[in-house]
């Protein structure tokens, strides 16, 4: 005899058919060496993706497809296809893929942007990759904006979960009890328990269609390094701590260099915006895009000057957007 589901049981594996259909597998392939005159050999890692276009467009995570030789995306009727690596950005760790499969079932997108603490989540992917298809574990939102804990990852405003986010989980969807992908599973902290993180969607998105139209995600440049206050940096330039970002290099001919900033001034404000830190600077810059003149509020010796930065494209030789 069979035992009914309850309502959040039916609500569950409803948002389960819902999405699956649109969750692959991918296999990359990376030439590695054994020494400095060994012969190559391959280095296998198994990973997720979805279908985020009909047309043969799908998501993952840049750490998945960098660096690789071959991409193997394996579809749920067992379909294996060579994947080619549409564009990827680093800051977000997002990359689009293509197979030459159309009439493919997308997932259905939902609103990250209404995501609220406590809520139910379903993380799917190739947990480990074990066979027989995608793995499905339960849990909640545990917080929004997050930064990624013990990393460079510059971009902060991450889902934390603790749906179980294993080896083999990248790049899978996170989803809602509708069937809605709201976030991308990139990564779960190994020494924790309960402790992983999603991509919003809204992000996702937008970085998606960028990089299919252009292959590469344009950000805002002032040509600056900059260094944060921190109390022993602070005193040691006799600075408050904490009161902004020290410039301690201007790119010569950059937008900086020709709105006047100079290394030394400490850089208070982008727009309306207050900077204390790196990822102030970058959420703040990537508000206006190339093009614009966007006031710099700045300290020199003390006293405080406005400036406008006309922001450039990033150099593809720039390793941070700033």
């Amino acid at each position: 005899m069979s035992i009914p589901l309850s309502d959040l049981e039916s609500r569950i594996t409803a948002a389960i058919a819902a999405v699956g259909p649109s969750v692959v597998s991918v296999e990359s392939l990376r030439l590695q060496r054994r020494s400095r005159w060994g012969e190559p050999w391959g280095a296998q890692a198994q990973a997720t993706a979805f279908v985020i276009d009909p047309a043969g467009y799908l998501v993952t995570n840049q750490h998945v497809v960098e660096g690789a030789a071959r991409l193997k995306v394996t579809l749920p009727d067992g379909r294996e296809l060579a994947g080619e690596v549409v564009g990827g950005d680093a800051v977000t760790d997002i990359a689009l893929v293509r197979v030459d499969a159309p009439g493919l079932a997308a997932a259905r997108l939902g609103r990250s942007e209404d995501l609220r603490v406590g809520q139910m989540v379903l993380a799917i992917g190739n947990t480990l990759g074990l066979p027989g298809g995608p793995t499905v574990s339960t849990g909640v939102v545990s917080a929004l904006g997050r930064p990624l804990p013990g990393s460079d990852f510059v971009f902060e405003g991450l889902i934390q979960t603790d749906a179980a986010i294993n080896p083999g989980n990248s790049g899978g969807p996170l989803v809602d009890l509708s069937g809605g992908v709201i976030g991308v599973n990139t990564a779960m902290i190994p020494f924790a328990q309960g402790v992983g993180f999603a991509i919003p969607i809204h992000a996702v998105a937008r970085i998606a269609d960028e990089l299919r139209s252009k292959g590469r995600v344009v950000r805002p440049w002032m040509g600056v390094t900059v260094a944060e206050l921190r109390p022993e940096i602070a005193h040691r330039y006799g600075l408050a701590p904490n009161s902004g970002l020290l410039v301690g290099e201007v790119v010569p001919r950059s937008p900086a260099h020709k709105a006047g900033l100079k290394a030394g001034d400490v850089v208070t404000r982008v727009g309306p915006t207050e900077v204390h830190s790196v990822r102030d600077l970058v959420g703040a810059l990537s508000n206006f895009p190339v093009g614009a003149d966007v006031t710099i509020g700045y300290l020199r010796r003390g006293t405080a000057y406005a400036t406008s930065v006309p922001l450039q494209e990033t150099p593809e030789e720039t390793a941070t957007p700033e």
